[in-house]
């Protein structure tokens, strides 16, 4: 049986299997990919100790420094299930393969962060990467001197058409917000240097009250249809575009636990050891319900739940 299982190849998971090793537990990290949305997040400006990083070179240096200690990452496999056992946990994982194995551990730290969430308008999951893209910083520069729409409130949305506007010839940049001071001109979770960045760029045009319903086309995006909500008059308007940037929130990635406390959203919750509902299983970074989705922040919780874990299993012992 192993001391522990580290769950997610990102920041936390990173940071925890470096903690772990250090200790010379007997763990092993697994994870469907390396990085995780780190992978997607462009230029990194606020990781301390470097001034800038893009986002896949980051991801690829906590790789790098977990195998430094001689750790292996397990990559290609996604956790199905962890069931709770006497004398630990059982925890069980198939690859892409459909191959399928059992790991058992005394304790488990899961760090398996978000993915983006999607509209819900009709036709998105037909036209995704069909000009449907949740990922600008993939998929932006394929929309080259193209009409695109940035959907969003928030600064993955205002981030978004600051890139597009370097790259696309016109940017609507589409939210469901007011134009009010009460909710900072329509991006009530943006950063005001962003906010006035975009107001300040020629070729991206806000559109406000705009809750879009539908996507346009048959093998590729050719607009998107949306109701104009100002004043109560659902007034139904249509865009010819052919790029659409989604981002309107993230999900997180712990559909596969179930013995865990979750808030409404579906996070996992934990108190300030990043303990959660379950003794012997931890859960750190964008997948709990801790504030500030931050890598940096995800990397100190990583830390401290692989520490809280150590702490666990010098009490078993």
């Amino acid at each position: 049986m192993l001391d522990l299982i580290i769950i997610g190849g990102s920041a936390a998971g990173c940071s925890a299997a470096i903690y772990a090793a250090r200790r010379k537990l007997n763990f092993k990290i697994i994870t469907h990919d390396i990085g995780g949305e780190v992978v997607y997040a462009g230029e990194v400006k606020n990781w301390l100790g470097n001034k800038s990083i893009y986002g896949y070179d980051l991801a690829q240096n906590f790789a790098d420094h977990v195998r430094d200690y001689g750790v292996e990452i397990e990559e290609g496999w996604k956790v199905y299930s962890i069931e709770k056992e006497k004398s630990g946990f059982t925890v069980k994982t198939r690859n892409n393969k459909g191959e399928e194995r059992k790991e058992l551990a005394k304790t488990v730290l899961i760090a398996t962060g978000i993915h983006p969430r999607h509209l819900g308008a009709n036709n998105e999951e037909e036209l995704f990467h069909k000009g449907i893209t949740y990922c600008t910083v993939c998929d932006g520069p394929l929309f080259k001197n193209k009409t695109v729409a940035v959907l969003g409130g928030g600064n993955a949305a205002l981030e978004a058409a600051v890139m597009m506007s370097s790259i696309a010839q016109k940017v609507y940049l589409m939210t469901i917000e007011p134009d009010t001071a009460e909710k900072k001109f329509g991006f009530p979770t943006g950063d005001d240097v962003l906010i006035e960045k975009v107001k300040s760029l020629p070729n991206v045009e806000i559109i406000h009250y705009a809750n879009t319903y539908e996507f346009v086309g048959e093998n590729k995006l050719t607009g998107l249809k949306y109701r104009d909500l100002r004043d109560g008059k659902n007034e139904e308007k249509e865009l010819a575009i052919e790029g659409a940037m989604i981002h309107v929130g993230m999900v997180p990635n712990s559909d596969f636990i179930d013995i865990v406390e979750k808030d409404r959203a579906k996070q996992i919750i934990v108190d300030r050891h990043q303990q959660t509902s379950v003794p012997g299983i931890f859960a750190a970074g964008d997948v709990t319900d801790l504030p500030y989705k931050q890598i940096i922040v995800a990397a100190g919780q990583g830390t401290a739940a692989a520490l809280s874990a150590i702490e666990y299993l010098n009490k078993l012992k």
